[in-house]
């Protein structure tokens, strides 16, 4: 089986900050074809989006597809509800542990899958300052200590 060549196209960095990923899946997204052209040109923000359930059917909400230039009467609000493509059994998995266990659906990346536009979904824990500090303080450590080896062996 030949592998696919993917494209990100944008990352949310934020979420890496602000949650635990626990686990990740990947989703299709329902777009119209000047979001899907704009997206070729990379003008998306993913930083406070998050996903729902209503209906059985799983929306991101708070993704931002700036309007395409060429677009004219064709574009669409950028900030409106997009429906994502899923089984629904796993939309039903995914609501079970998001409703009994707290964990909240957020949006990581953004990529093309070959033509197809792809969202990678993450289930995630909510981090406390103290989980963020220690991070920050690891990292720190981590680029003190490649610098220092950097500098030891010129």
């Amino acid at each position: 089986m030949a592998r696919e060549n993917t494209k990100t196209i944008a990352q949310n960095k934020k979420a890496y900050h602000e949650y635990f990923i626990e686990e990740t899946l990947e989703a299709g997204l329902e777009l119209v074809g000047t979001e899907v052209k704009s997206l070729r040109q990379g003008a998306v923000n993913l930083k406070d989006s998050w996903c729902t359930v209503i209906d059985g059917e799983m929306f991101v909400n708070g993704m931002h597809i700036s309007p395409y230039e060429q677009g004219n009467i064709f574009n669409r609000d950028p900030m409106r509800v997009r429906r994502l493509l899923l089984h629904k059994r796993e939309i039903m998995r995914l609501l079970g542990i998001v409703k009994q266990q707290g964990y909240s659906l957020i949006p990581l990346s953004l990529y093309f899958k070959g033509s197809r536009v792809k969202l990678q979904l993450g289930v995630c824990r909510g981090k406390k300052l103290y989980d963020k500090r220690e991070d920050a303080a690891r990292r720190d450590m981590k680029r003190d200590a490649e610098r220092a080896i950097k500098e030891h062996n010129v």
